[in-house]
């Protein structure tokens, strides 16, 4: 699946990975392959795609059709 991430300044990254782990504002979660779509709030935190870790200050991510979208305040 494909990932991108996002910060008001810039994109951070982009590429396909088999699995994310974000900072959920209510709890960590992952989102595998053919993942139903959702839209969920993130908390800062860590998120792990793969073997690449990113610190993050909160954010939105969209989740549709094999595509992670996460728009994020900040990567610290």
């Amino acid at each position: 699946m494909n990932l991108e991430i996002i910060t008001p300044d810039k994109k951070v990254f982009s590429g396909e990975v088999d699995v994310v782990t974000l900072p959920g504002t209510n709890g960590s979660f992952q989102i595998l392959k053919d993942h139903a779509a959702i839209v969920s709030t993130l908390g800062k935190g860590t998120l792990a795609a793969d073997k690449q870790e990113f610190t993050i200050d909160g954010g939105v991510v969209e989740v549709l059709n094999n595509k992670v979208l996460v728009l994020a305040e900040a990567v610290l």
